[in-house]
């Protein structure tokens, strides 16, 4: 073999071994991945996710299997804004990259979503819920879509009261 045969296969080599090396990267978890899902579980339960994402869990004092958590909610919560449902996240999260959600889950909301104090949360608290959310898989179905004020909800709901003037 020539020398600038030589030349050519130690470079695709070097681009082989190079590409595999960036492809093993880009495939593994981060180093601290299981650290960041538990963070974000620890959030999820202590920032009152479940409350409204997740069927049954404010009402039973959070006895509700963690495969059952944050499938959204058709209780709806209604006011002088309409009717909002608590999103199922585990469908959310699915259908969006981890830099989508962070602009999406700090985007402004409907009540009684606190949507401001997500707002407010450290750029890797927010994260490490998706990490979290993504972790459990999908499951569950869409919550059901929001209700504008002039009409009635079809199924059960929380009335709040008008606001004081």
């Amino acid at each position: 073999m020539s020398s600038s045969g030589s030349t050519r296969v130690a470079r695709l080599v070097g681009c082989v071994v190079a590409a595999s090396a960036a492809a093993a990267a880009l495939a593994a978890p981060p180093k601290h991945a299981a650290d960041e899902v538990q963070r974000g579980k620890y959030i999820v339960r202590t920032a009152g996710c479940n409350d409204c994402h997740t069927p049954g869990y404010a009402q039973t004092a959070g006895k509700v299997a963690e495969e059952k958590w944050l499938v959204g909610s058709p209780l709806g919560w209604r006011g002088p804004w309409g009717t909002t449902y608590a999103s199922n996240l585990r469908l959310s999260v699915w259908s969006m990259s981890e830099d989508k959600w962070v602009k999406h889950a700090r985007l402004e909301r409907r009540p009684p979503m606190p949507w401001f104090n997500v707002r407010d949360m450290s750029e890797r608290d927010v994260r490490a819920i998706y990490r979290y959310i993504r972790s459990l898989g999908p499951a569950g179905d869409p919550a059901p879509a929001w209700v504008p004020s002039e009409r009635a909800p079809g199924g059960p709901y929380v009335q709040f009261p008008a606001p004081p003037k």
